[in-house]
């Protein structure tokens, strides 16, 4: 038996997670353990009950800042590798726990796994710290599970061997299926449907959330019919400008963070999604719906190349011409809308256990290629 630890920290690692372990569950050859590194706690708590999961260890997470956080889980994790003798470590993303779990398997030889690797912008100030973040796990992974071909290009340009890279598709795809037989989310509203709307991250953060909202309070005044759901961070840089803006419209709906099958629900109830999230980038071509994405550059340009997103930054004239033109013009968002999805087919988690088995119990079990 091979005992293989999945490190986690935050809700969307979880999500892309979920199905690896149940797969490796299912294995004959692998002993599976979950550490949770605790970046995420309430949140994360929620995403492990939808996907029936529950963590073998769970760190103690210390301080508030990032800083603190990272050098208390870096000392708690050197008691957990050194406490039995592990065959692999699995880390998803680009996260300050994936980069902690992924150097302390690295300090102590054991080899790293990283599910989707070779996302790239080339551009470590956006988003940061992922940037960097991923790009030093690439430095120490044996095993890159890349999403996409052009993610399987980024790691083949950056001198990594053909050996080591395995194009597998994405596991929120298989997260996705598997959240919504087990859940029943299906649409539940007539109509074309609310426009879905998400800010959160760094780069944003100031003068352009509130170009956001002003941009969002403009479209819902022109299109008083259209309703608008807006699931609002906690963040306070984020939480005071939307409140301000765009809290007195009545066709706005203003709500707490969605957890993991509320959003599902939501995007399949959505006629269009404004987002600058990386992940619902993957997830919302799966309902058919056209993304504009609220960002300058994205590690996700398959989704663009496919015509399902559209990259259009965070300035308000601009925000207002697309989102206008999509809902207007039935031929173009035609387009978008039946591109489909880029990122899978659903097998990406069967695929990396089937890899894994090859390479560390000898077991092969032939899957049929990614398209």
């Amino acid at each position: 038996m091979q005992n293989i630890l999945i490190v986690s920290g935050t809700r969307p690692e979880i999500i892309k997670l979920a199905p690896v372990y149940h797969a490796l569950r299912e294995s004959s050859w692998a002993r599976v353990q979950w550490l949770h590194t605790g970046q995420h706690a309430e949140m994360a708590t929620q995403i492990f009950d939808c996907f029936d999961v529950k963590p073998d260890v769970s760190l103690t997470r210390i301080g508030s800042s990032l800083l603190e956080f990272s050098t208390g889980c870096r000392q708690q994790l050197e008691a957990v590798m050194s406490g039995r003798d592990w065959s692999l470590v699995i880390v998803q993303g680009d996260t300050e726990s994936a980069f902690q779990g992924a150097l302390a398997a690295f300090y102590h030889r054991i080899p790293v796994a990283h599910v989707e690797a070779g996302l790239r912008t080339y551009n470590l100030n956006r988003p940061f710290p992922e940037e960097g973040l991923r790009q030093m796990i690439s430095r120490l992974a044996q095993f890159h599970f890349a999403p996409t071909q052009g993610a399987q290009a980024a790691l083949q340009a950056e001198g990594i061997a053909d050996a080591k890279i395995h194009l597998t598709g994405n596991t929120v795809i298989d997260a996705q299926r598997w959240a919504c037989k087990r859940h029943d989310i299906r649409r539940s509203v007539p109509g074309r449907g609310h426009l879905l709307v998400t800010v959160h991250r760094r780069e944003n953060w100031g003068d352009d959330v509130a170009e956001i909202c002003h941009a969002i309070a403009e479209i819902a005044q022109l299109q008083p019919e259209l309703q608008v759901l807006f699931p609002v961070h906690l963040n306070p840089v984020i939480q005071k400008p939307v409140n301000a803006i765009l809290g007195g419209l009545p066709n706005v709906r203003l709500t707490a963070p969605l957890d993991y099958t509320q959003m599902q629900q939501a995007l399949v109830d959505a006629c269009l999604l404004l987002t600058d999230s990386g992940g619902l980038q993957e997830e919302a071509p799966t309902f058919g719906v056209p993304v504009l994405v609220l960002r300058e550059e994205t590690e996700r340009p398959e989704a663009v190349q496919a015509g399902c997103a559209l990259l259009i930054g965070a300035a308000r004239p601009v925000i207002v011409r697309e989102t206008l033109r999509l809902l207007t013009d039935t031929a173009a968002y035609a387009r978008m809308s039946q591109a489909g999805n880029p990122f899978g087919d659903g097998a990406a988690s069967r695929r990396i256990a089937d890899v894994l088995a090859l390479s560390l119990a000898g077991e092969a079990v032939a899957l049929p290629e990614l398209v």
